[in-house]
């Protein structure tokens, strides 16, 4: 009898102690689920790191595929403003000047003028430039004749007005006339199918220019046998 009670005492003081160990560990907080001291309650930490397949906003709308591909197309230094693209125009126009203007002075045919393309317009260069002419002079007779006519006496300045002046001016228009007809009977002979129109008087206008500063460059000396279509 005395063993049972002292089981049954046992129980009853086991039942009374489980619930209270049971509260204990049930309420005394961890040392990784404590929160700091001073938090405000229901706050979360800014730094927490987010969770699996969360996706943050991009604060942007997704481009349409079209943009997209015309952002692909677009040059990497396309300009943003009409300004930049002005500037970048005219930079561009520089550069090509300046690579028509070498190109134009080397004799390169790629970067002439519209006149001065085609095989007529080559050979009268070619012809003008293989002959000494009284017209290449006009420039330095013009010079001597108006200082005459203002330094020279009355008798020397009628002379030069009268006789000097149209006599240069009749020979220089002669002198175009031949060549003009001369270089049009060539290249109607040689270059058949090339127009000719325009090409004498194209011949006269290099003819009055001083030979060195003929553009295009000249490519034969005088004396030089010009040959059609070369």
């Amino acid at each position: 009898m005395a063993s049972l009670r002292l089981m049954a005492t046992g129980r009853h003081a086991a039942r009374t102690r489980y619930p209270e160990e049971v509260f204990r560990r049930r309420s005394a907080p961890t040392t990784g689920d404590s929160a700091p001291t001073g938090s405000p309650r229901g706050s979360e930490p800014t730094d927490a790191a987010p969770s699996r397949g969360h996706t943050p906003k991009k604060g942007a709308p997704t481009p349409k595929r079209k943009e997209a591909e015309a952002q692909l197309k677009r040059p990497l230094n396309a300009p943003l403003t009409r300004r930049e693209a002005y500037r970048q125009y005219r930079e561009r126009r520089k550069r090509e000047a300046v690579r028509e203007r070498e190109g134009y002075l080397k004799g390169d045919e790629r970067y002439f003028r519209p006149q001065d393309k085609g095989p007529v317009r080559a050979y009268a260069r070619d012809y003008v430039d293989s002959r000494r002419t009284v017209s290449e002079f006009f420039l330095y007779f013009s010079l001597v004749i108006i200082l005459l006519l203002f330094v020279a006496p009355v008798t020397v300045q009628n002379l030069v007005a009268t006789v000097v002046w149209p006599l240069m001016m009749l020979t220089i228009i002669m002198e175009g006339i031949w060549t003009g007809r001369h270089i049009k009977k060539v290249a109607t002979a040689h270059l058949p199918g090339e127009p000719v129109r325009g090409a004498g008087f194209y011949a006269a206008m290099r003819m009055l220019q001083i030979r060195r500063l003929r553009l295009p460059k000249p490519r034969l000396k005088p004396g030089d046998t010009p040959v059609p279509g070369q």
